[in-house]
């Protein structure tokens, strides 16, 4: 087999900013690409050496940046819904350089991806790093969060996770109705200069308010969850080509919201109050009252979803999948990488089928990575 690397020279000064693109990387990736799609990468290496040469970087292909983008999602060791890795929508938004430009297509790809409830996994790519210029990063975690607001008496109302943020945001200029389910600003950092804050329209966040089947009180909780999980504070990396800005999403799965989001301590912290309203002894943990709460949180989430027409999976459900995503990759020849900690639900993990297995923990290429400087 032929090799690239060697090849690899001082490039352009305007380099000097940031690193130039590893060739190793880039030949590993075209000819990943070439393998699984056809052709034959000689000729398109070609290409790439010599515009590494000049500029220290190289331009995919729409075509290569899709299948990069959907094999980052394949390789996803910590995400379970990877069975449909192939029909995640592309929005190649490379062109766009600004915060202001960012902040528009990130409020529309909400509403591309929420499709009235029938989500759509998504991700909208805009522009990468250069040698010579940083490209805009989104500060959030998620497209769509919810504030946390710091009170005098240290504590918080709202979502702690985001406490940080919403402090950011305030310097900036926010200002929040002070309720647990203050939808946050979009904090934008551009390549230069300051942050810039979009509020998010409307018609851009659909929320599910949450309800029991059986227990009336359950709505006096007042709780609420947005129906698109959208991940913008990852890149996306695609031979040795960085997207700082490429937020992604699938569609959630129960237990995210209601064993994580609501249940944990250090966020909604609801198990309490939830026993509290169904009479359950909390004197001793042997009574098992925060499983039976874990429990009753589980299905009012996916009760609610439903009802109002959103899709949600089940952690049974999508562990089957997972199962069988597994098994279609290894027909492929392919490594499946998969974090044992995150791939088993945080609810009744040893009634599911990914309990009882070990996984290759392998880390792949493309992928959706955190870096420092984010």
């Amino acid at each position: 087999m032929r090799t690239w690397i060697r090849v690899l020279r001082p490039v352009h000064r305007r380099s000097a900013a940031r690193k130039a693109v590893d060739l190793r990387e880039a030949e590993s990736f075209i000819r990943l690409y070439c393998r699984e799609n056809g052709g034959s990468p000689e000729a398109r290496l070609r290409e790439v050496v010599k515009e590494v040469a000049v500029h220290g970087t190289y331009t995919h292909t729409p075509e290569e940046l899709a299948f990069g983008a959907r094999v980052a999602w394949r390789n996803s060791n910590r995400c379970i819904g990877r069975l449909y890795w192939r029909s995640l929508r592309v929005r190649d938004r490379r062109r766009v350089t600004t915060a202001e430009g960012v902040a528009l297509e990130c409020v529309q790809h909400l509403r591309e991806a929420t499709n009235d409830g029938k989500i759509r996994p998504t991700i909208t790519v805009f522009a990468p790093d250069l040698p010579w210029r940083r490209a805009p990063r989104i500060l959030n975690e998620q497209l769509i969060r919810y504030a946390g607001h710091r009170m005098d008496d240290g504590t918080i109302v709202g979502d702690p996770r985001n406490a940080d943020l919403t402090d950011v945001a305030a310097k900036l200029g926010w200002e929040g109705r002070g309720t647990r389910f203050d939808v946050l600003p979009l904090v934008i950092h551009p390549g230069r200069g300051k942050p810039l804050l979009c509020n998010l329209p409307g018609d851009a966040v659909l929320e599910v308010p949450i309800v029991h089947p059986e227990y009336e009180w359950f709505a006096e909780l007042g709780l609420r969850w947005h129906a698109v999980p959208a991940i913008s504070d990852m890149c996306l990396e695609i031979g040795g080509i960085c997207y700082p800005c490429a937020p992604f999403n699938g569609w959630y799965m129960g237990t995210e919201i209601g064993a994580r989001n609501f249940a944990d301590a250090d966020r909604y912290a609801m198990l309490p109050e939830v026993a509290r309203r169904l009479g359950l002894d909390t004197s001793t943990e042997r009574t098992l009252w925060r499983d039976h709460a874990l429990v009753e949180l589980n299905v009012a989430v996916l009760h609610s979803f439903e009802r109002a027409g959103v899709t949600m999976t089940d952690h049974h459900t999508e562990s089957r999948r997972f199962l069988k995503h597994l098994e279609k990759e290894e027909r492929a020849g392919r490594v499946c990488p998969a974090d044992w900690s995150w791939i088993v639900p945080p609810l009744s993990g040893a009634a599911t089928p990914v309990f009882h297995r070990y996984y290759d923990e392998s880390e792949l290429s493309p992928a959706y990575v955190r870096h420092a400087d984010k």
